[in-house]
């Protein structure tokens, strides 16, 4: 069997003069703060999937959201399984958007870098969300 694969957006908003970050808290141990993402289902394509994980898990639909040019894949392994994520940076366009969770979520909140680093727990994410900063920092 092949590698898992996910998807989904690292998703910042502008909000006075500050960049933050949506991370939502998994439901389930260890309750992991992550960016809105899930598995690819057969058919689909890394943004598809990023595009419905992101609307079922946050609320958030593609329309709402303004996509860079910045992807990155996070490559570890889940219970012995090799697994691939690949995120897209997208900014939030209304910055006053709701966030609407799923039940695989128990909480959500808008980070900055530092905040969201501390959130994340795991160093390929941090080092993830402290791309994405470099990146918007440039552009």
């Amino acid at each position: 069997m092949g590698e898992i694969r996910a998807a989904g957006f690292v998703i910042f908003r502008r909000l006075s003069n500050q960049i933050q970050y949506l991370l939502m808290q998994a439901s389930y141990e260890p309750f992991h703060w992550t960016p809105p993402k899930g598995h690819v289902e057969e058919g689909e394509d890394n943004m598809e999937t990023a595009k419905r994980e992101t609307k079922e898990e946050a609320g958030i639909d593609f329309k709402d959201l303004k996509l860079t040019d910045f992807t990155k894949s996070l490559r570890y392994e889940v219970k012995g399984k090799p697994k691939v994520s690949v995120y897209f940076l997208a900014e939030l366009v209304n910055p006053d958007t709701p966030v609407i969770l799923s039940h695989e979520h128990k909480a959500f909140d808008w980070l900055q870098i530092d905040d969201a680093c501390k959130s994340a727990n795991f160093a390929d994410m941090q080092e993830l969300l402290k791309e994405c900063q470099a990146y918007i920092d440039k552009v």
